[in-house]
């Protein structure tokens, strides 16, 4: 039996809240934002997506990296159409019986199997209130990795007509009828979804996901425990520790104590698993370490400026060139030169630019390491 670890009054919360009906109101949409594979997809599609539907809601989950290539404003229209004929039973029984390339939904426009996306005449916000007539229920709508959706402007325009469809449908009741989750491994990526007033969900707040904790990891030693002899027994301490050590990560945890486990070392667990943890912790900061160390003076200072400002950063303001002349100690600092180093950044995976030109660190995780390493200058 495989290990499974559950917070349902986690789950209720976030759909009361959802529904308008907690102590925090998320009916304009929840954000969640956590650093990745410390469980945040396996919540929503294990737990809050079950909650949902034990309240009646129909659920539509979009991952938005389930295909890096492909523009993510077809990925949701995509999901949005296939969710409608699934539960059109009829519609889906026709379809699969005569293998049908494309299906006339409740007269209104034709589905094309054949092609990605909605009809040209059809919008997002239109198949949105369609999904919310065929459901007759509330729809609960779950973008993972929603910062994604950044990339360019058509998939902003798939955000704000999200939002122009939650506006539509939850003004037309006094219950809410379209909510809205969004994830997102960046919080500052995140943070361009909400925080100015041409962002599409302007006015909500990004949210942590809180991270498993050590009700987690008693649960887990207590179920691996049960399979080893009596002097092989991790102890529920060492396995706290050590999950701390690899940033709450599950995956990981489970990887390094299965490792120890199988050894029949587990009663030497605390210093095996601690420095099996720091090793992990190692190899990924010597890698942030040698990205850093083959950088130019310029480009180390612009990601040094970043990660001390946060959000917002104005790369081209006076102040910044003022700035990066200062630090780098060379006078001649145009312009052109710091668009050269911000595109060598992005190019080398390290800055993250948006379709509307704000900046981030393209793994948050980066700037821990820098804090780490350089506390001084943060």
């Amino acid at each position: 039996m495989s290990f499974a670890f559950q917070r349902p009054t986690l789950a209720a919360a976030y759909c009361d809240s959802l529904a308008g009906q907690g102590i925090a109101n998320a009916t304009s949409g929840l954000f969640l934002a956590a650093p990745r594979r410390v469980g945040k997809s396996t919540f929503l599609l294990n737990e809050l997506i079950p909650e949902a539907k034990k309240r009646g809601w129909t659920t539509v989950y979009i991952d938005l990296w389930v295909n890096m290539n492909a523009n993510p404003a077809d990925i949701i229209a995509e999901a949005i159409k296939n969710k409608i004929v699934e539960l059109d039973s009829k519609l889906s029984k026709i379809a699969k019986k005569v293998k049908l390339d494309k299906i006339n939904v409740m007269g209104t426009f034709v589905l094309n199997f054949a092609n990605p996306g909605l009809p040209e005449n059809i919008t997002l916000t239109d198949a949105l209130r369609i999904l919310h007539k065929v459901a007759e229920q509330p729809i609960l709508l779950i973008i993972d990795e929603a910062q994604h959706a950044l990339i360019n402007e058509k998939a902003m325009n798939a955000m704000f007509a999200i939002k122009s469809a939650r506006d539509q449908l939850n003004n037309q009741s006094e219950t809410t009828s379209l909510m809205l989750v969004f994830t997102g491994s960046n919080r500052d990526k995140l943070g361009h979804l909400v925080l100015k007033k041409n962002h599409p969900f302007f006015g909500s707040d990004v949210t942590p996901f809180p991270l498993l904790n050590k009700d987690y990891t008693d649960a887990f030693t207590s179920w691996v425990n049960q399979s080893l002899a009596a002097g092989n027994q991790f102890s529920t301490t060492s396995m706290y520790q050590a999950f701390k050590l690899v940033g709450h990560r599950p995956e990981i945890l489970r990887q390094i104590a299965g490792k120890i486990a199988l050894s029949g070392e587990a009663s030497h667990f605390a210093e095996l698993l601690q420095k099996d943890a720091l090793s992990w912790q190692n190899r990924v900061w010597e890698e942030y370490e040698n990205d850093f160390n083959s950088l130019s003076v310029l480009q180390k200072v612009i990601l040094q400026i970043l990660i001390k400002k946060g959000q917002p950063w104005l790369p081209f303001s006076e102040e910044s060139m003022q700035t990066y002349s200062q630090m780098t100690g060379q006078h001649d600092v145009s312009t052109a030169t710091v668009q050269t180093a911000i595109q060598s950044l992005r190019e080398r995976g390290l800055l993250w630019q948006s379709g509307r030109g704000s900046y981030a660190l393209e793994d948050g995780s980066f700037a821990e390491w820098f804090k780490h390493m350089f506390s001084e200058k943060c």
